[in-house]
C-alpha cells in the first residue's frame, strides 16, 4: 500500500471509526473479564482462607484435611470464574464444558492408577487411621509418618529410609497404627535354671519393675511362669507403659533384669546337650589310651 493512501484522510477516518468501533463493543467486555477475573481470584483466596481458619476451630481436624477442603474450594471457584470469563466474549460456556468433560473421561481412563491413589489419598484424609508422627505398618510399609498427599504417603523407616508409598497401595490394605493408643504393652520373657527358687526370681523381677517409674501402675504388671523349657525354667515379665517409651524401655528393662539376676545368684542358663560316647574295645590298645585321655582332658559343658 502507497503511503499516500495510508495517509489519505478518508483512510484515515474509516481506520479511526474502525479502532472506535472495536473499543466499542469488545473494550468494555475485556474490562469485565479482568475486573471478573480479578475479582474471581481475590474470592477463592478469601473464601480458602476462611475455610482454612473455620476448620481449625474443630481440634478433630487437622492440618492436612483443612489443606485438601480448602485448596479444592479455591479452585472450584477459580475454575468458575474462567467459565464466567469465557462467557464475556460470547464462547458457548456449555459446550466448552462438554469438551472438558470428554476430555476428563479420555484422561481418567488413562491415569487409572494416578486417580486409584487420589482416592485413597481422599479416604486417608477423610478417615485419618493414622497422623503426621504416628509409626505405622500401612500396607506392609513399616514406618513414621512424615507427610500425607494426595497422591502418596511419605514414611521413615526405623533405619532412615525414606519411603514414598502411593496410597493406593494403602488404602484398602491392613493399617496397624503402633500409636494410636497411649499406652502398650509388652512382655520380657527370662529364664532361669531348675536349680534356682522360682519365687525369689519373680520376687527380684518385679523389684526392678516396681523401681521403674515409666512403668505404669494401672494397667498393672505381673511377673509370673509361663513354661517348663527344655534347660530353663521360662519366666515372662508383663509390662503397660506409654508407646512413646516402648523402645527404650523395654531395652533398659532387659538388662536391669538380667544385672539383678545376676547380683541375687539366679543364672539364665543357655542350651545344653548331655553326649554319650560309645568306645568300640575292639580298636587297638594304643588308641583306646588316646582317646581316654582326650575325653578325660576336654571341657565340660
Amino acid at each position: 500500500m502507497d503511503i499516500s493512501e495510508v495517509l489519505d484522510p478518508a483512510t484515515l477516518e474509516r481506520t479511526v471509526a474502525t479502532l472506535v468501533e472495536l473499543v466499542t463493543t469488545y473494550g468494555l467486555k475485556v474490562l469485565g473479564a479482568v475486573l471478573l477475573l480479578i475479582v474471581g481470584w481475590l474470592a477463592a483466596a478469601w473464601i480458602s482462607h476462611s475455610v482454612w481458619k473455620s476448620l481449625g476451630r474443630f481440634p478433630r481436624i487437622d492440618a492436612m484435611l483443612r489443606g485438601f477442603v480448602s485448596s479444592l474450594i479455591k479452585y472450584v471457584i477459580l475454575a468458575v470464574t474462567i467459565v464466567a470469563v469465557l462467557g464475556q466474549f460470547g464462547i458457548q460456556t456449555t459446550s466448552f464444558i462438554a469438551v472438558l468433560g470428554a476430555a476428563g473421561l479420555a484422561i481418567g481412563l488413562a491415569l487409572q492408577g494416578t486417580l486409584a491413589n487420589l482416592a485413597g489419598g481422599v479416604m486417608l484424609l477423610i478417615f485419618r487411621p493414622f497422623r503426621i508422627g504416628d509409626f505405622v505398618d500401612a500396607g506392609g510399609n513399616l514406618g513414621t509418618v512424615k507427610q500425607l498427599s494426595l497422591f502418596f504417603t511419605e514414611l521413615a523407616s526405623p533405619d532412615g529410609i525414606q519411603q514414598i508409598v502411593p496410597n493406593g497401595d494403602i488404602w484398602g490394605k491392613r493399617i496397624t497404627n503402633f500409636s494410636f493408643n497411649p499406652v502398650r504393652r509388652f512382655d520380657i520373657p527370662v529364664g532361669i535354671a531348675y536349680s534356682d527358687d522360682i519365687d525369689t526370681a519373680i520376687a527380684v523381677a518385679r523389684k526392678v519393675l516396681e523401681d521403674e517409674e515409666r512403668v505404669l501402675k494401672d494397667p498393672a504388671f505381673d511377673v509370673f511362669v509361663e513354661s517348663l523349657g527344655d534347660n530353663s525354667v521360662n519366666l515372662v515379665a508383663r509390662v503397660w507403659a506409654p508407646s512413646s517409651d516402648w523402645w527404650p524401655l523395654k531395652s533398659h528393662l532387659i538388662k536391669s533384669i538380667k544385672n539383678a539376676f545376676d547380683a541375687a545368684g539366679l543364672s539364665i542358663p543357655f542350651p545344653q546337650r548331655d553326649m554319650h560316647v560309645s568306645i568300640d574295645s575292639a580298636l587297638p590298645p594304643d588308641v583306646l589310651a588316646a582317646l581316654a585321655a582326650r575325653m578325660k582332658d576336654a571341657p565340660k559343658a
